[in-house]
């Protein structure tokens, strides 16, 4: 029996990180094939669906430029989704006096950026197609809480900066059949949080399977109406 994403192409940004991977083993499983960009010069030696027939590295992007971005979505044949996993995090309270970096701007650029710019590639590929298709933002509990975001306030702003984008992107483009969401997890249960916050009760996290079904769901051909979506996935926390 076809999957849900049987002949379909999908670019998932982010794809070789923790979330990447469960995102791509669902995507795969249904039959879609999957385009993941990495900055690296070469694939990730622990990049486990490396070897996948139906999996695409592609080395050398950054998606932070405009032109490599462009490259890589005039690239994609057959666009169907885009999925934005890429970004970043930061603590960064505002009165701490070692931290001289320019915060902010490093949180705008990883993630409100970058989705920016991959969501208006993909936008205009399936424009150019006359397609339909999806495009999914990964927001944060505290792009949609800021209270959440106490100690971290410049990753909050880039994080409600990317929901204010995947709103005001779907609004615009629903008349194109381009349905746009975002998820808004709480705190993933990734190896990296675990070995970060070891004390936390992990069983209140987010697993990365939960968070990958909704996010595969939401960039199904099934998912005809809904768009504009901001979905909270805060788990027991």
């Amino acid at each position: 029996m076809a999957g849900l994403f049987e002949g379909r192409t999908v670019v998932v940004t982010g794809g070789t990180g923790a979330l990447g991977g469960a995102v791509l083993a669902r995507l795969v499983a249904d039959g879609a094939r999957c385009r993941v960009p990495t900055a690296k010069a070469a694939m990730p030696e622990d990049f486990a669906l490396a070897k996948h027939p139906r999996v695409v590295v592609v080395p050398g992007v950054d998606l932070g430029d405009i032109a490599s971005v462009d490259t890589l979505y005039r690239e994609v044949p057959n666009l169907w989704a885009s999925i934005h996993l890429a970004g970043g995090f930061a603590m960064s309270p505002v009165a701490d006096p070692d931290d001289g970096s320019d915060v902010f701007a490093e949180m705008m650029d990883a993630n409100a950026r970058t989705a920016f710019l991959c969501s208006r590639a993909a936008a205009r590929a399936m424009l150019a197609a006359g397609t339909a298709g999806r495009i999914l933002n990964v927001a944060a509990r505290p792009g949609l809480d800021p209270r959440k975001g106490a100690g971290m306030s410049a990753y909050a702003a880039s994080k409600a900066a990317v929901a204010a984008l995947s709103v005001a992107l779907a609004e615009e483009l629903k008349g194109a059949g381009i349905l746009v969401d975002a998820v808004a997890p709480s705190t993933l249960d990734t190896p990296a949080n675990r070995r970060a916050m070891p004390k936390a009760d992990f069983s209140k996290w987010v697993s990365l399977e939960a968070a990958a079904e909704a996010i595969v769901h939401l960039a199904a051909p099934e998912n005809s109406a809904v768009s504009g979506a901001l979905v909270p996935i805060y788990g027991r926390a």
